[in-house]
């Protein structure tokens, strides 16, 4: 490997439940600086893991510090809000990361050179290989990320110069994602935020990790709630395009997602969640 970089420093902001931190960190192939939070939520795990309530700690991983924030509050926008606020200030880059990913080794070189090579980039979106049937992108190349494409990529593609982020305010949405009202959607919402911040967006072909095999916590299926909460999200995503989007959306992917429920159905419950959308507040 060439000479590490110096001067710099990257720090991975978990979101994980119902986990032994310190497994989880071996597990993940953890390989620099670290917040953890740990939402407990399981009777279950609160026994096993001796969990007596909100708690932090630092511990030693190898040569890195691990900071666990351990807490009862649920939802994963929460979660990484809560990391990002205890991130420390001397971290030049922060990674997002979820509890079911395994990181390559010299990940964290990777990524510290990707953004010395790009001081134009704030965030960077770099490739973790999804497991089969999740994938929902592929980079292939190095280019500006706009609003016509920024809604495919996942949190545990983003990496952030940590200032930058502090500084524009964007935090993640607490109406949507695992533990919220409503399904998934907060990582397009985190990016969309982003660029309205003007914060600059690029892809990356470089691969850092793979998601391991598991369920899905949000998806279960093409039901009334995943029209409803897709209309919510639309909402806030596209504003007084949303409706038209929204049908596109629909029409393109008719054969996979209306095939039970219809598409004039599915559509006129879609609308629904856009107009509850405008009942909220972010």
């Amino acid at each position: 490997m060439e000479k590490e970089i110096k001067d710099k420093k990257l720090q991975i902001l978990i979101s994980a439940v119902n986990k032994d931190p310190m497994d989880l960190i071996r597990r993940m192939n953890i390989q620099t600086d670290a917040c953890l939070v740990d939402q407990i939520l399981s009777e279950e795990a609160k026994e096993k893991l001796g969990f007596t309530g909100f708690s932090t700690e630092v511990l030693k991983f190898g040569e890195h510090d691990v900071k666990i924030i351990k807490s009862s509050d649920k939802g994963v926008g929460l979660s990484r809000n809560t990391a990002l606020e205890n991130s420390d200030p001397d971290a030049g880059i922060i990674q997002f990361a979820d509890d079911d990913i395994v990181y390559n080794d010299g990940y964290d070189q990777l990524v510290l050179r990707e953004f010395e090579k790009h001081p134009e980039a704030d965030i960077l979106l770099f490739n973790v290989k999804a497991q089969p049937g999740r994938e929902t992108y592929w980079n292939t190349d190095y280019a500006k990320v706009s609003r016509l494409n920024y809604g495919r990529y996942p949190a545990y593609a983003i990496c952030a110069r940590r200032q930058k982020l502090i500084d524009s305010g964007v935090k993640y949405s607490l109406l949507f994602g695992g533990g919220a009202p409503y399904m998934n959607g907060e990582d397009s919402l985190f990016l969309h935020d982003c660029l309205e911040k003007k914060l600059s967006i690029y892809r990356t072909d470089v691969t850092i990790g793979r998601e391991t095999p598991g369920e899905s916590t949000w998806f279960k299926g093409y039901t009334e709630k995943f029209f409803f909460d897709r209309g919510v999200l639309y909402h806030f995503l596209y504003g007084k395009m949303a409706i038209l989007l929204g049908f596109r959306f629909l029409f393109k992917n008719r054969n996979k997602m209306c095939s039970e429920y219809g598409f004039l159905r599915a559509y006129g419950v879609l609308c629904k969640g856009i107009a509850h959308g405008k009942t909220l507040k972010q």
